[in-house]
């Protein structure tokens, strides 16, 4: 929850491993893409950086540690940006894969998928018939026929390898009510300390429709299981549902995250020419609503993280 007198966190998805190159030339593929956008979605005011990896050769994503390290230093050395890496990956990836760089880079943040769930964008394909690799139209397809995987005992070895082992804090990611109710027995086993840092994930297939009564819905639930000093919120918003669901959650007191992981447009219409784009958006309307945006360092203190020099990178 947002506590009196806090300023709104915003959150930069850079790249993701949803979307496929056919979709938008202006996706990050490359490292040196991934870390230029990154570093200017910094700039622009992001200041959490959420990152995946893609193969340079023809982005499709990929769980290589070489292949992080690549970006994720320069990165580091550019921006004071909180440094989050993702332990979710792809539905096609395996733990062990998922938690590769994660473990090596033992970052101040990972995002934690905070249950097994459909998870597809799959009816997208029907819309493209020119595909630029040939990867993309099989691997967009196949997600009607994937579960992404996080089990119990997934999410507690997580929690346990990187959290409690390494000090890393997590976005944990609530596609749906149930995984609220996850979240709060992983608090209730004491596997998780407050402050909570939760993302309300709304519009993805698969998950929570992208409805404001469903914010709401979950905006109250966390209240009851967490109580209200206890956590703080963010909300994305996947597609055109961005920017009303992020404005709407500033609104209600909480932070915000965009990023073309979750969307590719800036406007109905419109692709987003870089991250930079989005956050330059969701920044103008926050200060219109005299909302003030957190820096790095205040972040810091806000979720308890560890630092930037206590990391592997």
């Amino acid at each position: 929850m947002k506590h009196s007198n806090d300023k709104v966190i915003i959150t930069c998805a850079v790249t993701g491993g949803i979307h496929t190159p056919t979709m938008s030339p202006h996706l990050p593929l490359t490292p040196e893409q991934i870390a230029e956008q990154a570093i200017a979605a910094g700039a622009a005011g992001a200041a959490i950086l959420h990152l995946h990896a893609r193969d340079p050769r023809d982005g499709r994503p990929t769980p290589d540690p070489q292949v992080f390290q690549q970006f994720v230093p320069r990165i580091k050395a550019a921006t004071d940006a909180v440094i989050n890496i993702t332990t979710g990956g792809t539905a096609r990836m395996s733990l062990a894969e998922r938690l590769a760089y994660p473990l090596a880079a033992r970052p101040e943040m990972c995002s934690l998928n905070m249950g097994s769930m459909n998870f597809s964008i799959h009816p997208v394909a029907r819309r493209i018939s020119d595909w630029k690799y040939d990867w993309e139209k099989s691997y967009v397809e196949g997600m009607e026929d994937q579960i992404f995987r996080n089990s119990f005992k997934d999410i507690a070895h997580i929690l346990r390898a990187l959290g409690e082992i390494h000090g890393t804090r997590f976005e944990f990611e609530c596609y749906d009510m149930g995984h609220l109710y996850n979240l709060a027995h992983f608090v209730d086993q004491g596997l998780v300390r407050t402050p909570l840092f939760i993302q309300f994930v709304l519009g993805v297939l698969g998950g929570i429709g992208p409805d404001p009564a469903n914010l709401v819905h979950m905006r109250d639930t966390a209240d009851r299981l967490f109580g209200r000093e206890n956590y703080r919120f963010s909300v994305l918003g996947a597609g055109r549902h961005q920017m009303g669901l992020t404005a709407m959650a500033a609104v209600m007191g909480g932070n915000v995250r965009v990023g073309l992981e979750d969307s590719l447009f800036l406007s109905r219409g419109e692709l987003a020419s870089s991250n930079a784009d989005q956050v330059r958006k969701i920044r103008r309307i926050l200060e219109e609503l005299s909302l003030e945006i957190a820096s790095p360092r205040e972040v810091r203190q806000m979720l308890g993280l560890k630092g930037a020099d206590k990391v592997g990178f």
